[in-house]
């Protein structure tokens, strides 16, 4: 019997070594828990498209909304693990809704297989042309002087726009009042039509609108300036040391899915990610390309879950 148990597991191990082999003999569907038309489908759309090519086989895009990322994150945790399903995912699901919702349709920590940090980008703090300020010292200064009279707009609650302004309010040690709204683009165009103060926008919304002279950027978001808006200067050069906010982009397959399937995927991803065209298309949108090893990526989420656990817990930020 335990000859017939030596065998049989051999015998798994090679079938799973040529399956992996021959990986991908079929389409792969990438999870995009985001709608159509936003920063991180755009990411994934450019992806797939290099993708095909590198491994002979479709990338098709399933976008599955709702609940801030968290509906699709969950059809990608109960996928099953043969690396037909791949999930590009935010640090808004990956990090900051554990610490948002009572109850979660996947387990954050065991429901997936890092894969790569796929990219970063930058917010810009706007400010609607009608708020007298231009810094964001001069905002800090108002928003004392108003304490929860200056509204901000936000993707939803838990979304990174959100959870920027929460630290900033943190850091500042100011209150102002929170109007989240079902995506990035309501968000940015309720800031357009004046119906909210101040947002962090993205770069791709937020420079050509500046240019109209439709809201007034005032700072990044991230720890250096970005290279499309080089003369904004950084939150944190402003008056906040220390402050860095960015939206991160990474590809998660579900758990179980076999290292040399998770291996591949990531070979071939940093590749695409690392291409000329591809680099050029992401810096066009303010996205900064990364890709990144599995182990990179662990110590990234590990890092965000730290920080942004901290700053709902002191914000007392929960879902109404």
């Amino acid at each position: 019997m335990r000859l017939k148990y030596v065998l049989t597991l051999v015998a798994s191990l090679a079938s799973l070594s040529v399956h992996a082999q021959d990986y991908p003999a079929k389409a792969v569907r990438l999870i995009i828990p985001w709608a159509a038309g936003g920063s991180t489908d755009s990411i994934g759309r450019i992806l797939a498209q290099k993708l095909n090519e590198y491994t002979g086989q479709q990338w098709v895009i399933d976008n599955r909304a709702g609940a801030t990322g968290t509906i699709g994150h969950a059809l990608a945790a109960k996928a099953p693990p043969d690396g037909y399903t791949i999930l590009l995912a935010t640090n808004s699901t990956f990090a900051i809704a554990p610490h948002l919702y009572k109850t979660l349709h996947y387990d954050n920590d065991k429901s997936f297989a890092p894969i790569s940090l796929v990219a970063i980008s930058p917010q810009i703090l706007s400010v609607h042309p009608s708020l007298p300020v231009k810094s964001v010292k001069d905002l800090i200064t108002l928003a004392k002087a108003r304490p929860e009279q200056i509204s901000f707009s936000t993707a939803g609650v838990g979304a990174t726009s959100h959870m920027a302004t929460e630290l900033m309010m943190n850091m500042a040690g100011i209150k102002m009042t929170h109007v989240p709204y079902k995506g990035g683009g309501p968000s940015a165009q309720a800031l357009i039509a004046g119906e909210t103060a101040l947002s962090f926008v993205d770069v791709i919304t937020a420079l050509p609108q500046a240019q109209a002279g439709r809201l007034r950027p005032i700072a990044t978001s991230t720890a250096s300036r970005t290279a499309l808006m080089p003369q904004l200067p950084t939150v944190a050069e402003s008056g906040l040391p220390g402050f860095e906010s960015v939206t991160s982009f990474a590809m998660f397959a579900p758990a179980g899915t076999s290292k040399e399937i998770v291996a591949r995927v990531q070979r071939e991803l940093v590749k695409a990610v690392g291409t000329g065209d591809v680099k050029e298309k992401l810096r066009a949108q303010g996205i900064d390309p990364v890709g990144s090893g599995p182990e990179e990526l662990i110590a990234h989420q590990k890092a965000e879950i730290a920080k942004w656990g901290k700053v709902i817990r002191e914000q007392g930020i929960k879902f109404e």
